[in-house]
């Protein structure tokens, strides 16, 4: 990586170079984002994920950029267009936009108005036009390039040409397009209006019928709300600065005086900018909008999908499982404290009493066979339904029940993963088991399905598709890679988030596991086929072995700092167990003594933190959400309700929330606090729990408008 790369980056960012070199050097020998922030804190001066994926980034755009300008050289070198000048310049451009104003006059190009005129021999007029000496007379000028066999009859016919020519000089002249750009930066607004015939078949964006809106303020929502209206034929949308500003910024450039050869240079520079300049400056904004709006969407999509992957997990206990239904009835599954399926009914608690009895004989049953702690309940239809009816019934045990958030649960029901697991099964077997295990382990389970489909986005499907995949991908490695993950129980799809593995490794360790029995050490990892000794380095710290023969293979302390640990030991004469249990053993401990080429302060910390608390889970503890008593429709909501719900997905405009009626209600952002909140993830985050203020209930729209304030229930009432 070319060290003025580096150096730039650095001042970017307000790091060391010594930062950035080590975050390259990592990412150029295969080094996995985790694995740097976690195992490799001394050589980055613990820079965390997110400084890691910049750098990442930042290189990628670098290295692309460099791309391009050796294309760019080489094209020009090829076809003897190359001065020293120009590739001083084209050497000299930071961003792709400026590389690509430099090329543009020697850009290969289809069949112009300007070509056809410099084909036609009208060249050295419109540079004649062009010096904008006061003694030319233009149609004097233009009469000696009459030429009817060139297809120009008249003077007039050679002026226009040659404008032809100039506008398109002046669309692209370097200095002409920076300076537009920063006037489409500063100045241009998003106007939108209705598309003639489509004010009833595009109501849902009624909003922006008649909409004018700064671009600089525009928020992501509202840019991708008014590109889809566009992309369906429900708008019609221009993104563009007043025009005249426009083209008094380019007659200051362009225009020397007021004669009527100026006059000329000015028809083509306003027909310059309406046909070329302004078309091109617009379509360049409008990608740098969607680019960053696509951004936004995507960080709050990544941001929820985090929160829902780092959700309270129950734990291994006995779960009943039930995907709820009212005709086609309730599917239950028992499940062990592994999660594995033991028994499987179907009950019909809703279609009469004679049923309701039999459903709760059923229960009874299964409850005391199979031991059952908690009981898990899809909060789809009939969710709530079911729930009253459990908490009806005198269970063994008397289990808890908790309601759980099926969404992606039918995803993962017809998906390959689910078929391979549950071939014998049909869907709403494997949609019921994947609730009971959700609720025992969120991650565990959600890993198995795609993150789009998990429901906590906003405009996923307008978004760039390869940009949201690598940010949802990566969102899912790091909370793998940040809980840990337990080898001798994990499946496949979880195995394949592990730092260093991916799909390939992740079938061998389970087809090893299979054969093999349980790993009882992380050295036995090597023997898996495939896993070489970076792959090892990369994985080993963030796979867990329970009771194995080495107490560390519990914890995050990575292998290649075992020798550490044990020269800690020797020191203070105790064994490794002796150090985990004993907190006063733990602080004799001096980190500086064991500083070494290798391992600085950083890690000897981390390692310390591991040794009070091995193998620790970093999420929450689990706390079962309890909704409203009585309120299980929206027909049961009112205005001026005080409800308790949890979040269910936030977005640029504001956060839904589940209050227990299957349809989730909306706390705008400005209903969110009693101040200001420029941004819903200040204040709300997935999976919280809040309490709500019914403001509005629209039962034909299905919609509920809730509030945070702490005087909504003044207002509301």
């Amino acid at each position: 990586m070319p060290s003025d790369q580096i150096q730039l980056i650095a001042r970017e960012m307000g790091l060391r170079v010594s930062q950035v070199e080590a975050v390259a050097s990592l990412l150029d020998e295969d080094a996995t984002i985790p694995f740097i922030a976690r195992y490799r804190k001394d050589a980055t001066g613990s820079l965390d994920e997110v400084a890691v994926a910049t750098i990442r980034d930042r290189l990628d755009q670098l290295a692309e950029l460099d791309r391009r300008r050796s294309s760019i050289l080489g094209s020009l070198e090829e076809r003897g267009l190359l001065t020293d000048e120009l590739r001083a310049s084209l050497e000299a451009a930071p961003t792709l936009s400026e590389l690509e104003d430099l090329y543009l006059p020697y850009r290969p190009k289809r069949r112009t108005r300007a070509t056809i005129a410099r084909e036609r021999g009208l060249e050295p007029l419109a540079q004649l036009l062009f010096s904008q000496k006061s003694s030319i007379v233009p149609q004097d000028a233009a009469a000696r390039f009459i030429d009817p066999e060139k297809g120009v009859s008249t003077a007039e016919e050679a002026l226009a040409g040659a404008r032809d020519i100039l506008a398109e000089m002046v669309s692209e002249d370097a200095a002409a397009r920076a300076g537009m750009r920063r006037l489409f930066t500063a100045r241009a607004s998003m106007v939108s209006t209705v598309a003639r015939d489509k004010k009833e078949e595009g109501e849902k964006y009624r909003d922006y019928f008649e909409w004018k809106e700064p671009t600089t303020t525009a928020p992501s929502h509202r840019i991708l709300a008014m590109l889809r209206g566009e992309s369906e034929g429900i708008l019609r949308l221009s993104v563009r600065p007043p025009e005249k500003d426009a083209i008094q910024q380019l007659r200051k450039q362009f225009v020397k005086s007021r004669t009527p050869v100026s006059e000329q240079v000015d028809m083509a520079v306003q027909d310059g900018y309406r046909r070329l300049l302004g078309p091109s400056m617009e379509t360049e904004l409008r990608g740098a909008l969607k680019q960053k709006a696509d951004a936004a969407a995507i960080r709050v999509f990544a941001e929820n999908l985090r929160e829902l992957l780092l959700a309270p997990p129950l734990g291994p206990k006995h779960v009943l499982g039930i995907d709820p239904g009212f005709r086609t009835g309730c599917k239950v599954v028992c499940l062990d404290r592994q999660g594995k399926l033991l028994q499987n009914e179907t009950i019909f608690p809703h279609t009469g009493e004679g049923r309701r009895q039999e459903a709760a004989l059923a229960l009874h049953r299964l409850c005391t066979r199979f031991g059952i702690e908690v009981i898990a309940v899809g909060n789809g239809t009939a969710g709530r339904e079911t729930e009253s009816f459990l908490e009806s019934l005198n269970l063994p045990g008397k289990p808890p029940v908790v309601m759980v958030n099926e969404s992606g649960a039918s995803i993962y029901s017809a998906s390959e993963v689910a078929r391979e697991e549950f071939p014998d099964q049909d869907l709403t077997v494997r949609g019921a088991v994947s609730i009971g295990r959700r609720l025992m382990d969120p991650l565990a389970e959600l890993v198995k399905i795609d993150p789009k489909a998990i429901g906590v986005g906003q405009y996923q499907h307008d978004v760039d598709q390869g940009a949201l995949k690598r940010s949802l991908d990566q969102g899912v490695e790091s909370c793998v890679n940040r809980v840990g993950v337990d080898v001798n129980r994990a499946s496949r799809q979880l195995l394949t988030y592990v730092s260093g593995l991916g799909p390939k490794l992740a079938e061998s360790i389970v087809e090893y596991r299979n054969e093999h029995g349980a790993f009882t050490t992380r050295e036995r990892l090597k023997k898996v086929k495939g896993l070489g000794p970076k792959a090892f380095e990369q994985a080993a710290g963030f796979l867990r072995i329970q009771h194995g023969e080495n107490p560390l293979d519990s914890s995050a302390v990575h292998p290649e700092s075992y020798p550490v640990v044990d020269a800690i030991c020797r020191d203070l004469r105790c064994t490794v167990p002796d150090l985990l249990r004993q907190e006063e053993l733990r602080k004799r401990i001096r980190p500086e003594k064991y500083v070494t080429d290798r391992i600085g302060l950083p890690t000897l910390r981390d390692i310390l933190d591991e040794l009070a608390k091995p193998g620790r889970d970093p999420r929450q503890q689990f706390e079962a959400v309890k909704f409203a008593e009585g309120i299980s429709s929206i027909e049961a909501v009112k205005v001026g309700m005080k409800l308790p719900g949890v979040v269910t997905n936030v977005t640029a405009f504001g956060a839904f929330v589940d209050i227990g009626v299957h349809q989730d209600g909306l706390v705008h952002v400005s209903q969110l606090a009693d101040r200001f909140v420029r941004d819903p993830a200040e204040v709300v985050k997935v999976q919280q729990r809040v309490t709500v203020t019914v403001l509005e209930v629209d039962i034909s729209r299905r919609r509920i408008s809730l509030s945070m304030k702490s005087d909504a229930g003044v207002r509301g009432g």
